[in-house]
């Protein structure tokens, strides 16, 4: 077990009988029989939860393909205190549960790792304490339990939960582990937006099966973890089966979640109908978008209104990820990077999941023409307006890097150094890496990368990077193109949403983006990364700290 001072609870380890021995004093400490000197969690005695829930990290064997039983890691959950209704299963899956939480709702969650490997929960996309968001510092053992106690402060959205250990992450998620919170709120109430069976997660995954229906992870070694891995099926809400069984003459809100390691998907209906958008990441839009398709990056999410009141029994309909330029000069794309190791390149196109129209049904909700009020941060209200912090997305010395730096653990640079209560722009670039072809590390002219006629960068090392910062949720300002291929933005142009607020954005390469977000509420150490999990798990993530005025501007060894 590590040693981490600045915790305010300790990590508790139990394994095997002494579990079952211990497991009623617990309950004697959430029922509030004792002090808080006599509790081995540390369960803060003036937290008083609505919500309590056991979340324990398991090895099962699940039947996701006919024959042999699959090996999965899951998350396995037991309601302590609250409603019913907010701890929600899905069937046959090996996905964890479904949270539901309203704005302004303490909850607790006493975190339990079974597995083999360390590991600890990050609460993607929550605005949460520093000890609550899952640094990869604060990982726990098996045996050991950790807990989590913050009040909700998000707004109304679709926000996920997954595992975060440095260098493991994208085996743990790619083994089952991930699950969905959704956080509601007076405003969302007040929409009647579909609810209850109505209301349905859509977790799209790609998985690689042996024939012995076992995982496959990272058959191609380093490269790989260089590349980002591609399964050759789709999963759909941890299932193998690409079906969803719907009623005709209803409509939905489908809650969309791209929990892939790497791939990203160009979403559209198979009839040519909009993919109608109400929702992105951490808020519901002002008003309904309506694309022809929608890129939805890794760790994206967004929430779609589908109308079928004018199908009946009988129909179907499927989604595609469509055909487009991947960003990666033919590495994934049928190149010999990757293209050979699965069925699915990315870029192509292929079915995501048929909707199947079972049964007739009816129900009264209607998408309003306005949703919830956007206010956007002011640009000129942040304090680096006309100086924005610059990140700089790259491979170097066959490393993918930030800034080119990689991976430090505890450490943070002088531009890692934000404060408290101020407002700020950054500028998120991907500017490519290491020159590829022409005699440079693999040469042939390209091979690792494509030249850009119109001024692009040549033959580098080039990849898309889905960026995700902790702690915030952020507004996209804008998006510079000038230097992507003209191809490849066009493929994928009519497909971004750059309302709301987010916590990833999508970087193909050549592109920048500048985000302005608040710093509020918690100082601490948070960090920031790629959400290609093998990128992530190679180094491409850093730590950022948010410290008080009283601090000086440059800390290392924080913790």
């Amino acid at each position: 077990m590590k040693n981490n001072d600045r915790r305010k609870f300790i990590k508790l380890g139990f394994s095997g009988a002494s579990m079952l021995i211990a497991w009623p004093f617990l309950q004697s400490c959430v029922n509030g029989n004792n002090k808080y000197d006599n509790d081995p969690l540390k369960l803060s005695p003036d937290f008083q939860p609505h919500l309590d829930i056991k979340l324990n990290a398991v090895e099962r064997d699940m039947a996701l393909l006919e024959g042999k039983k699959t090996r999965c890691w899951t998350f396995e959950s037991e309601l302590i205190k609250g409603n019913p209704e907010s701890l929600q299963q899905i069937a046959g899956s090996y996905l964890g549960p479904i949270i539901k939480v309203d704005k302004g709702q303490k909850i607790r969650i006493r975190f339990t790792n079974s597995l083999p490997q360390e590991s600890i929960v990050h609460w993607h996309g929550m605005h949460v304490p520093e000890e609550y968001d899952g640094h990869p510092n604060d990982v726990i053992s098996n045996g050991e339990t950790y807990v989590y106690e913050y009040t909700v402060m998000n707004r109304a959205g679709t926000y996920w939960f997954h595992p975060h250990p440095h260098g493991e992450t994208g085996e743990q998620v790619y083994m089952g582990l991930a699950g969905l919170l959704l956080v509601s709120d007076k405003e969302e109430k007040k929409l009647n937006l579909p609810a209850g069976e109505f209301d349905l997660p859509v977790v799209i995954q790609d998985r690689s099966f042996n024939d012995d229906n076992q995982l496959v992870y990272l058959d191609g070694g380093r490269m790989d973890k260089m590349m980002g891995f591609l399964g050759d099926r789709i999963c759909i809400n941890g299932r193998a089966n690409q079906q969803l069984d719907l009623k005709a003459g209803c409509s939905y809100r489908l809650r969309f979640l791209n929990g892939s390691n790497s791939r990203f998907y160009k979403l559209a209906w198979s009839n040519g109908d909009p993919v109608t958008v109400i929702g992105i990441d951490g808020s519901i839009l002002e008003s309904p978008k309506k694309l022809p398709y929608v890129m939805l990056s890794v760790a994206k999410r967004i929430d779609i209104w589908l109308d079928l009141r004018n199908k009946k029994q009988g129909d179907k309909l499927e989604l595609k990820s469509l055909a487009f330029e991947s960003g990666m000069g033919g590495m994934m794309d049928g190149g010999m990077m990757g293209g050979g190791n699965t069925r699915l390149p990315l870029g192509s196109e292929y079915r995501l999941f048929t909707i199947n129209l079972d049964e007739e049904g009816s129900n009264d909700y209607s998408l309003p023409e306005n949703l919830v009020a956007f206010k956007k941060l002011d640009p000129a209200k942040a304090v680096n307006q006309n100086n924005p912090r610059e990140f700089n997305f790259f491979m170097e010395r066959m490393q993918w890097t930030i800034n080119g730096r990689t991976w430090e653990g505890t450490e943070v640079a002088e531009e890692e150094t934000v404060k408290l209560n101020t407002t700020e722009i950054w500028q998120l670039s991907n500017k490519g890496g290491e020159m590829m072809g022409g005699g440079g590390m693999m040469g042939g002219g390209g091979m690792m990368g494509r030249g850009n006629k119109n001024g692009g960068m040549g033959n580098m090392m080039q990849m898309p990077h889905p960026i995700h910062i902790h702690q915030v949720q952020f507004n996209i300002l804008d998006r510079d193109v000038s230097r992507v291929e003209p191809a490849l933005w066009n493929s994928i142009k009519d497909g971004f949403i750059d309302e709301g607020w987010q916590d990833t954005v999508l970087l193909m390469p050549g592109m920048k983006v500048r985000v302005i977000m608040e710093f509020k509420n918690y100082k601490g150490l948070f960090v920031y990364h790629c959400h290609n999990l093998e990128h992530e798990d190679m180094g491409m993530m850093r730590n950022f700290l948010i410290e008080d005025d009283r601090k000086s501007n440059s800390i290392k060894n924080f913790k």
